[in-house]
């Protein structure tokens, strides 16, 4: 049997001022914490039998390399596990800490089939990578050679992060074009604090920055410069804007005060984060504290939205999903935390309306039944006649998915193909779109879907830029 680590415990004298022992505190629980988290990853990565068959690595969207940085870090050879996951993830320890692992490559594992509990791959993949931050073993960007062809990315949230950190190790110029104040996307302002610390995605993007990236912050497209504007600036265009336009609910007193969108809710949470001074939160408008919170949505964003409210202090939250728990969107286990911090699940309830004069006072549910499979093989929702009730509510969060904005009337660009559901149509490896040298990459083109599959996008796309501007470059070298 493993010695199991043995843990030191600290005494703390009460009576000394509290100024002068709160960094000798820090430091011990810090070691402590090392101790404990290196032992842990040690022994959660010697559990995997190496397989001849890693259903954990192709049920990874990057195809990330499991066994091989699970057997290192087992060894203890944490640098060599590092480099082995930097190679093909461009943001190990967020992908560690956000991916859904439950539904990717730990409900894939061997160990987990066989009924073992699985391996905590995420949870290694962030210490892994936490450790290396620590150690400085995270090299600064330095291209071998600098390039004169440059790119302009338009969106800088993970796909467009990724690509621009491939392109850039590869000398080519970069500048990122976004509409928010700080780069990340929905990393940034999307997700919350408790689930990706904010400081994480802010270093890398200033290591990003510090390698030559240029972020051209708080510039929406089509409002502070023109798409074409770009296109002329630059040998070729990425577009990794993402999908923010929100479903909404069109039924009896969706106008009422009190009924707000689940993106807006978290990009406030997340600025108060940053200590940024919010009007819609400081007056209440965005805030959770003291209230009756519903949140309609059962994917996700409603879980973010559900952990979030907990946190301001609401008095209640809940969770209104049309089907039952086995057919949620959401991973299984943000729905066992929400569950485990309070929050309550009504399964089989949809809106029909909202009660109230000024202000929403309730949401009017029906119950519903899941009837026959419709033509996905999903049992489709019914209404249970005369079953409805009012769910008391002072403030109301729609996380019901997001769709794309309309970008070739927003940009003016008629001849950028979309699909039937709004997103841009491009080439599936390569990103590449109708309008020559433009590329898309991430939710925009997939629609809603996970971080992991943006990063995957941006990093091949790159790949498809690279070989653009390398046959470009061999033609002229040929004249």
């Amino acid at each position: 049997m493993a010695k199991q680590p043995m843990l030191k415990f600290v005494q703390i004298d009460r009576d000394m001022p509290a100024k002068r022992d709160a960094g000798k505190r820090r430091e011990d629980f810090d070691e402590i914490y090392a101790e404990y988290a290196d032992a842990k990853a040690k022994e959660q990565s010697s559990r995997c039998s190496q397989c001849g068959v890693p259903y954990c690595q192709s049920h990874c969207p990057l195809h990330n390399n499991i066994p091989d940085w699970l057997r290192l870090t087992a060894e203890g050879r944490l640098q060599e596990a590092y480099e082995v996951s930097q190679a093909t993830n461009t943001f190990p320890e967020i992908c560690g800490r956000i991916c859904p692992q439950d539904r990717l490559c730990e409900g894939n594992c061997v160990i987990e089939q066989s009924g073992h509990g699985t391996v905590t791959i995420g949870a290694v993949e962030k210490y892994i990578t936490d450790t290396a931050w620590e150690n400085g073993w995270v090299q600064p960007i330095s291209p071998a050679q600098e390039r004169t062809e440059s790119v302009g990315i338009i969106g800088g949230g993970p796909g467009g992060l990724a690509a621009a950190d491939v392109l850039r190790r590869a000398g080519v110029q970069v500048t990122v074009y976004d509409r928010h104040d700080r780069a990340g996307g929905l990393l940034t302002y999307g997700i919350p604090g408790f689930k990706l610390e904010k400081d994480v995605v802010m270093r890398r993007n200033e290591q990003l920055e510090q390698g030559g990236v240029t972020f051209r912050l708080g510039c929406a497209v089509g409002e502070d410069i023109s798409f074409e504007e770009i296109r002329a600036r630059h040998d070729a265009v990425i577009i990794a804007t993402g999908v923010y336009k929100s479903r909404d609910l069109a039924m009896p007193g969706s106008g009422l005060q009190g009924i707000e969108k689940a993106i807006d809710f978290l990009t406030v949470s997340n600025r108060k984060s940053f200590g940024d001074t919010v009007e819609d939160f400081e007056s209440g408008k965005l805030n959770a504290q003291g209230k009756r919170v519903v949140v309609i949505g059962g994917g996700d964003t409603a879980m973010d939205c559900v952990r979030t409210s907990i946190r301001q202090g609401a008095t209640s939250v809940k969770c209104l999903y049309r089907r039952d728990r086995a057919n949620m969107p959401g991973s299984q286990r943000e729905v066992a935390n929400a569950e485990e911090e309070g929050v309550i699940f009504e399964w089989l309830s949809a809106p029909k309306g909202f009660a109230g004069d000024d202000a929403v006072t309730g949401v009017m549910v029906q119950k519903m039944r899941l009837g026959a499979p419709d033509a996905s093989g999903r049992q489709s929702p019914e209404v249970i006649e005369g079953a409805d009730y009012v769910e008391d509510a002072d403030l109301v969060i729609k996380a019901l998915g997001f769709e794309p904005e309309d970008l070739p009337t927003l940009w003016e660009q008629p001849e950028l193909a979309v699909t039937r559901w709004g997103t841009i149509r491009a080439e599936f490896t390569t990103g590449e779109t109708a309008l020559d040298g433009v590329y898309a990459v991430g939710d925009i083109v997939r629609g809603a879907s996970l971080v992991v599959w943006a990063i995957r996008d941006g990093r091949d796309c790159a790949d498809a830029v690279l070989k653009r501007l390398n046959s470009g470059a061999a033609a002229i070298a040929a004249e």
